[in-house]
């Protein structure tokens, strides 16, 4: 197939920046429930655990996957807008990725849950194809949804009753970190987050089939952006209302499912892998539900102009991203206040909540004078570098 690039213009996509607010609120709010991936607390109210329950049904894992569709749509934007005018953007896209590697291990110094540097080596996986039929996307995708890994353990399972879920050494680095959260200084967690933080970003997602779940959001991008959906244009708003009523009716199959077809198997492995798999397409669900809504509600309903508020704050999410690992390992680590031991889950709710807020109207008053956010900035600088751009 030769590659035609499209022939309307990619303008800026105002429900995208909605949706990476959306996003990038609901991770920090986990993060800072989570302590960044410090699982030490005071004594739990009953309040600190039906919030906890709440949060995580709510949020975790759809937040991260509207982030990583993004991400995809982004891509075949960027790769698209040049290609318009005659120019091959891949090899300034791997670059690009190699400066979110590096954005990915500033983040490190201060959280080890980073997700820029997983981001980073996904993207250079999918770049090659960027110039794919949609048909290769789709199938790709599909496989990639399909949870592979899980599903040779599976099957292994089967053949081998005794055969042991797929384990990178995951927990053991988590434990390694936690000494220098907890006692350490700064440089303590710097180095923990790059000795450890790094490689156990990619073994947990690998373990729990969040890496190939995101290499599939990422071709979902893509595909999303090829066919526009994001406009309001043409027959989208059908697609969208139909992908709202099927995403609620597969959330609602799978989720009992999921809390029910793994104690079937009796043996560790199959038992292990049904759940990642069941799991990750409960969320997937959910997540679809989350992105159809949100975009007929500022396509089609009266709320677009107080969602509008909030694009500010999506345009801003690289910065608000990484701001929350430094101003969060402050807040709750050792080396900064070290609130851990004394903030329960509201409270830390609380807090979050706050920062967000302020987070927000530092979004408003800097671009009222800039294009973009200060480490958005930066990094579109430094990916035309010596290209005049």
């Amino acid at each position: 197939m030769t590659y035609q690039p499209s022939t309307k213009p990619n303008t800026r996509v105002d429900v995208a920046d909605l949706l990476r607010a959306i996003a990038v609120a609901g991770i920090i709010i986990l993060h800072f429930i989570e302590h960044l991936n410090f699982y030490n607390f005071p004594p739990l109210t009953s309040a600190d655990k039906a919030l906890w329950d709440t949060a995580f049904f709510v949020l975790s894992n759809k937040m991260y996957a509207i982030f990583a569709m993004l991400f995809g749509l982004t891509l075949f934007i960027q790769h698209d807008n040049q290609a318009q005018r005659g120019y091959d953007f891949r090899a300034r896209f791997a670059w690009r990725m190699v400066l979110l590697m590096m954005f990915g291990l500033l983040d490190l110094l201060f959280f080890n849950g980073d997700i820029l540097t997983v981001y980073a080596v996904g993207g250079l996986i999918v770049l090659p194809f960027v110039r794919s039929s949609n048909r290769t996307i789709a199938i790709i995708a599909i496989i990639l949804a399909l949870q592979p890994i899980e599903l040779i353990y599976l099957i292994g399972s089967m053949f081998n009753p005794g055969l042991q879920p797929l384990n990178l050494g995951t927990n053991e680095m988590f434990a390694a970190i936690m000494p220098a959260q907890e006692n350490g200084s700064w440089l303590d967690v710097a180095i923990a987050g790059i000795r450890y933080g790094f490689p156990v970003n990619f073994t947990w997602a690998i373990e729990h089939g969040r890496f190939t779940q995101t290499l599939f959001l990422f071709m979902l991008g893509i595909l999303v952006g090829r066919h526009r959906l994001l406009y309001d244009e043409g027959n989208n708003h059908i697609i969208w209302k139909r992908t709202m009523i099927w995403s609620a009716v597969a959330f609602a199959v799978l989720c009992p499912l999921y809390f029910t077809i793994p104690s079937l198997f009796t043996a560790e492995c199959a038992h292990a892998s049904i759940k990642v798999m069941l799991d990750m397409w409960k969320n997937l669900a959910m997540m679809l539900f989350y992105v159809s809504g949100l975009t007929l509600l500022y396509h089609r309903t009266r709320m677009k102009k107080p969602l509008s508020t909030l694009l500010p704050y999506g345009k801003m999410s690289l910065t608000n991203y990484i701001s929350q690992s430094v101003v969060g390992g402050f807040i709750f680590y050792h080396w900064g206040l070290g609130l851990y031991s004394v903030s329960g889950h509201v409270l830390s709710f609380i807090i979050s909540i706050i920062f967000i807020f302020l987070q927000y109207n530092f979004c408003k008053l800097w671009l009222r004078n800039h294009k973009r956010g200060p480490l958005e900035q930066l990094w579109h600088n430094a990916t035309w570098l010596k290209s005049g751009k």
